[in-house]
C-alpha cells in the first residue's frame, strides 16, 4: 500500500460520512500536515498520511506540535486504513 492509497481511502471515507478532507498545502511554509479533514457539523482535524510503517520527519513533528499549541487536533501518523478508522472513531463523538 502506498501513501496514495491511505490519501484515498481517507479522502472517500470522510466523503461517505458527509465531510471532506482537503490536500493542505501552505506556500511558504513546509512541513505542514497533508489533510484538513473537515466532519459534518465543522469539526476539524489535521492529518499526516504516511505510507504503512513510515513516520513523520522531525520537521514536520515540530510542525505538529505548533499546531497543538494553538489548540488544533492533529494526528500526526495515519498510516493505514485501520488509522483512518481509529481517527474517525475518535473524533465521531465530538460530532
Amino acid at each position: 500500500m502506498l501513501e496514495r492509497d491511505v490519501e484515498e481511502y481517507l479522502r472517500k471515507t470522510i466523503e461517505l460520512l458527509g465531510g471532506r478532507a482537503y490536500k493542505f498545502t501552505s506556500p511558504g511554509r513546509r512541513n505542514v500536515p497533508d489533510r484538513l479533514v473537515i466532519f459534518p457539523g465543522g469539526t476539524m482535524v489535521f492529518a499526516e498520511v504516511k505510507k504503512p510503517g513510515e513516520t513523520p520527519s522531525d520537521a514536520q513533528v515540530r510542525e505538529h506540535e505548533r499546531l497543538r499549541k494553538l489548540g488544533c487536533a492533529v494526528y500526526g501518523c495515519v498510516d493505514s486504513k485501520e488509522a483512518v478508522d481509529r481517527l474517525i472513531n475518535e473524533v465521531a463523538p465530538l460530532l
